[in-house]
């Protein structure tokens, strides 16, 4: 039973180049949400939504690698690699948005009082408009940075799946 579900699993997703067609399509719908919500919702994105965004251009990147060519298993693993990056910099950015801990300087509002007013002023006018512990939308509760750490895992998981079905003499991917 337990090896039949693995055949459909591999049959369904992960053979050949579906694993990194299905990270390449996620990612893509994802960076194209970010952008719609810029570009068509108004919300300009802070430091970190930008660094979230490059992981998944390189999600893209590699997983696209692999499907035209390059080797596979190694095209497998960079997806894997930039798909935990990816959770780690929106779920670090969730918890700057929750106040669990303070974001990048210069990312958040958290200006010391023992500063001298010229001081005061130079940080504020460093400070950047758009804050990366505000959450200028969410869904369930949950911010964008939210969501995007948790498809992510999605991404992590097909990945990972996949790079261990490569690790196998049987696999297909």
């Amino acid at each position: 039973m337990a090896r039949s579900i693995s055949t459909e699993l591999d049959q369904l997703l992960l053979s050949g180049n579906r694993a990194l067609i299905a990270c390449a399509v996620i990612s893509t719908a994802l960076l194209g949400g970010a952008f719609l919500f810029e570009y068509v919702g108004g919300l300009p994105p802070c430091k970190m939504c930008i660094w979230q965004r490059w992981a998944h251009a390189a999600i893209i990147l590699f997983a696209g690698a692999g499907i035209m060519g390059f080797p596979r298993r190694l095209a497998t693993a960079l997806v894997l690699i930039a798909a935990l990056s990816s959770v780690g910099i929106a779920s670090y950015h969730a918890g700057v948005e929750w106040g669990l801990w303070l974001g990048p300087q210069g990312c958040t509002a958290s200006l010391s009082s023992n500063l001298s007013s010229a001081a005061l002023v130079d940080d504020l006018l460093a400070t950047p408009v758009v804050r990366c512990d505000e959450v200028p939308w969410s869904l369930f509760g949950l911010s964008m940075a939210g969501w995007n750490a948790l498809i992510s895992v999605d991404i992590v998981f097909l990945s990972g799946w996949a790079f261990w079905r490569s690790q196998r003499p049987t696999a297909g991917v």
